[in-house]
């Protein structure tokens, strides 16, 4: 029975035999070597030019990059507050009763303080004042501030933003390996928005990296910048340079470098790298409506970074030539209005009382032109210039006055002891009419101050120049062409003259709020 049951082939491998050995025949009869061969999809291959990559210099330079944790001395109002750090407030959503393994009980006890959600503020140093007698209020080191940094030195100096250590008692450095050094605060600069801390750690010696070379920095390079945004240490994005020498306002020696690598909050005092692994700039603050990375951010540049950064370290300051004059950027129209060839320079809208340019004899009106000899593009090329000079230098400072170019020498000041000097301004206020005259052609109506010098404006024309210039009523001329006026018959005497002398604008001195400001307005109409 067996024997019969294995001699006798089932129906199905007399189907199977059947199908190939008709496949067989077939190829056969059409000449295709009788070989079966089974066949499956090839997987999708792309043949494609490869970007380089930026592999090499980011596992070059990530050793160099740290985060920066700031802890402040700062008391809470009572042991029953809740939340944590880092702007978190959690306080009773019953996170508590997570596992402690869980994940969000994990991210919670990260970013939302060291109690973890709906615990305490007091850290580990907190300390209970009734210990002492004193009242219910904890004091105690609290994080107040997280950013980025990197080592310049192998000795452990590492450079960051002033804003990110401003405000801070105690500062944590965290290697990229999650080593965590304490560090002190060597120096900071606000104008510049830098900072140095030194970590203590006499025993080890530290990757670091060197500042770029700003002449080789060109916009459309590559770069990328490493940092800690949002608390994630380590992080890498990259782009290109956007822009140089970018003015946002934030300081008198605004000079920025633009790039649109993604960064965010928590990336400041950070590098941005180029290709050879050299700092071209600092990341300091970003262009965002929504508080996150919208592509345009703003850079430290190597150049001032160096030379801010080597005085801190040598003895945590930083000294600047000090001129004290009040100064606005010379356009198109107060260069005409002036005489003025071109629209370069800077205006002085006041001296300081006491400052070295007011004893040198510069005056309110004046434009200068040059310092020893290099010229002045605009306000902001004064600034730099002039800082860049050591106290107590003697400069030759090149004016324009009364249509002639002058030369004055002036020995300047030391910015850092003499920053506290302000101008007096008093601030104007607003009187009745009484003998008030209209200035038609300028679109404004003036009267005597009450202070007996300079004309109040009682009244603007909304669709005049003055009031497309931003002259508002209450506001007071104090000047017209760098001659005083104190009534209307003087204002209209100094127009004529400009008339007569073939100007097409006069400059005015506006002051309001004990600020002073110029404004030029056309007066070759009416």
């Amino acid at each position: 029975m067996l024997k019969s049951k294995i001699g006798r082939p089932s129906l199905k491998t007399v189907l199977q035999t059947t199908t190939v050995a008709g496949l067989a025949a077939v190829m056969l009869s059409t000449g295709i070597p009788a070989q079966v061969v089974q066949s499956f999809a090839a997987p999708v291959s792309v043949t494609a030019p490869q970007v380089p990559s930026f592999a090499d210099v980011v596992s070059a330079v990530s050793p160099a990059v740290v985060s920066v944790r700031v802890q402040s001395d700062t008391e809470t109002a009572s042991n029953d507050e809740r939340g944590g750090g880092n702007g978190f407030s959690f306080g009773g959503r019953g996170f508590e009763n997570l596992p402690e393994d869980h994940p969000l009980k994990r991210f919670f006890r990260e970013f939302g303080g060291e109690q973890g959600p709906g615990g305490p503020q007091a850290g580990p140093r907190g300390r209970d004042r009734a210990e002492r007698g004193g009242p219910q209020r904890p004091h105690h080191l609290r994080p107040t501030a997280q950013g980025s940094g990197f080592f310049i030195s192998e000795d452990g100096y590492v450079v960051t933003n002033n804003h990110v250590v401003s405000d801070g008692s105690a500062y944590t450095v965290v290697l990229n390996d999650g080593t965590e050094l304490d560090a002190k605060l060597i120096g900071k600069d606000s104008r510049t928005d830098l900072a140095v801390l030194k970590v203590d750690a006499s025993s080890r010696k530290f990757t670091y990296v060197n500042f770029a070379d700003d002449n080789k920095t060109r916009v459309g390079d590559w770069v990328v910048a490493v940092g800690n945004p949002f608390g994630l240490g380590g992080t890498v994005t990259a782009g290109i340079v956007s822009a140089r020498g970018r003015d946002i306002g934030s300081g008198p020696y605004d000079d920025f470098i633009q790039v649109d690598a993604a960064v965010n909050r928590g990336n400041s005092g950070g590098p941005t790298f180029n290709l050879n692994g050299e700092v071209v700039g600092i990341n300091t603050a970003i262009f965002s409506p929504s508080g996150g990375n919208v592509g345009i951010a703003f850079a430290i540049p190597a150049s001032t970074a160096k030379d801010v950064v080597a005085d801190l370290m040598k003895d945590g300051k930083v000294e600047r030539g000090w001129l004290g004059v009040q100064i606005q950027p010379v356009n198109k129209d107060i260069a005409e209005s002036l005489g003025l060839s071109e629209p370069k320079g800077a205006l002085v809208v006041a001296p300081q009382e006491g400052s070295p340019g007011l004893k040198a004899g510069i005056k309110q009106g004046d434009v200068i032109t040059a310092v020893n000899g290099d010229p002045i593009n605009d306000a902001r090329d004064l600034a730099k210039k002039v800082a860049a000079f050591a106290p107590n230098t003697k400069i030759d400072v090149s004016i324009w006055r009364d249509g002639k170019a002058q030369s004055v020498p002036v020995t300047l000041g030391n910015m850092a002891a003499d920053e506290a000097v302000k101008a007096d301004n008093s601030t104007e206020e607003d009187t009745k009419p009484s003998t008030e005259q209209a200035l038609a052609s300028l679109g404004i109506s003036v009267q005597p101050s009450v202070e007996g010098t300079g004309l109040t404006i009682t009244d603007v024309d909304p669709d005049s120049e003055a009031a497309s210039r931003g002259i508002k009523e209450g506001e007071t001329i104090t000047s017209v062409n760098n001659q005083e006026v104190s009534t209307a018959a003087a204002l209209n005497k100094v127009i004529a003259q400009a008339k007569k002398d073939g100007r097409t604008r006069a400059l005015f001195q506006v002051e309001a709020n004990g600020s002073s400001r110029f404004v030029a307005l056309p007066i070759n109409e009416g």
